[in-house]
């Protein structure tokens, strides 16, 4: 990976990491409904304008299903979930839950396929659900229903991305672009009618549309370029390392800006999370070989 890449790694990690903070600023002030449709208009606006300027075909017409599905799982609903998770738990909190989004593409994967995990994915499995606990807190006086409830959701969207990437590699295959351009598109309609029904209790000020505005360009539309730029330069296997700089800075961003405090358990259970990972992504056995030659 040149300098280059890195640099685009580290921004689609900061941007990513950030989204957490936005999701946590504006979800109780706007509702997670209204928050999302604004994200989700902001970042189909901008790759359409993207769209043109790159002359990409929209080529919606012959795949609405498939543009309605993986927008459905791939964003409509892990962000209505995250944004319902904003409102209880801390921006360190979701973007370390978030992480286990390989784990769970794992499991569906090998479900999918019919076929057996290695004995590293288990492992990597087991401890990806010890971090899970680590980061909740093993103590019950600490977890109230309504934090229960916002940590399901944060791992429902887990899972929903790991479903998308399953189905995305065994759909139709299309552009990285055109996925995420339609995808977006369609989860942005789909949205609208919750946002139309759970409108924002306060009034949308300047701030909060400058809020929907940075989550939906910077934090979707630039971050999905971004990534794809790296899918095509490095490959996807390599571009998946973001998955392990994305909550280091959901914890840094969350520490800097709402003064959310770096607890012990978010970080140790941050690290074994991780580590689960990158047993089930196969990086820990690529970084040990490269190391031995």
């Amino acid at each position: 990976m040149n300098l280059a890449s890195a640099l685009r790694l580290l921004a689609l990690s900061a941007a990513w990491g950030g989204s957490f903070l936005l999701l946590r600023m504006g979800a109780s002030a706007l509702g997670p409904a209204v928050l999302i449709e604004g994200r989700l208009l902001f970042a189909a606006l901008f790759l359409s304008l993207m769209a043109v300027l790159l002359s990409k075909a929209f080529q919606f017409a012959g795949n609405w299903r498939h543009f309605a599905l993986l927008g459905l799982a791939n964003t409509a609903l892990p962000f209505l979930l995250l944004g319902y998770s904003a409102q209880t738990l801390n921006a360190s909190m979701m973007s370390v839950l978030n992480a286990a989004a390989p784990i769970f593409g794992a499991i569906i994967g090998a479900c999918w396929d019919r076929q057996a995990p290695p004995k590293t994915t288990v492992l990597g499995l087991l401890l990806g659900t010890l971090g899970v606990a680590i980061v909740v807190g093993l103590d019950p006086i600490t977890l109230d229903g309504q934090m229960l409830v916002a940590v399901a959701a944060s791992l429902t969207a887990a899972f929903s991305y790991g479903f998308a990437s399953n189905y995305t590699r065994r759909s139709t295959k299309l552009p990285a672009f055109t996925n995420a351009h339609g995808s977006m598109w369609a989860a942005a309609l789909m949205v609208l009618p919750l946002a139309l029904l759970f409108p924002s209790p306060t009034a949308i000020d300047s701030k909060l549309l400058l809020l929907m505005l940075i989550l939906g360009v910077v934090c979707t539309g630039i971050a999905y370029l971004l990534y794809f730029r790296l899918v095509e330069e490095v490959g996807a296997t390599s571009a998946l390392t973001v998955t392990y700089l994305v909550p280091l800075f959901g914890v840094l961003w969350g520490h800097l800006v709402l003064d959310e405090p770096l607890s012990s358990n978010i970080l140790l259970g941050g690290v074994v999370v991780l580590l689960g990972t990158s047993l089930v992504t196969g990086t820990f056995a690529q970084v040990i070989h490269k190391l031995q030659r």
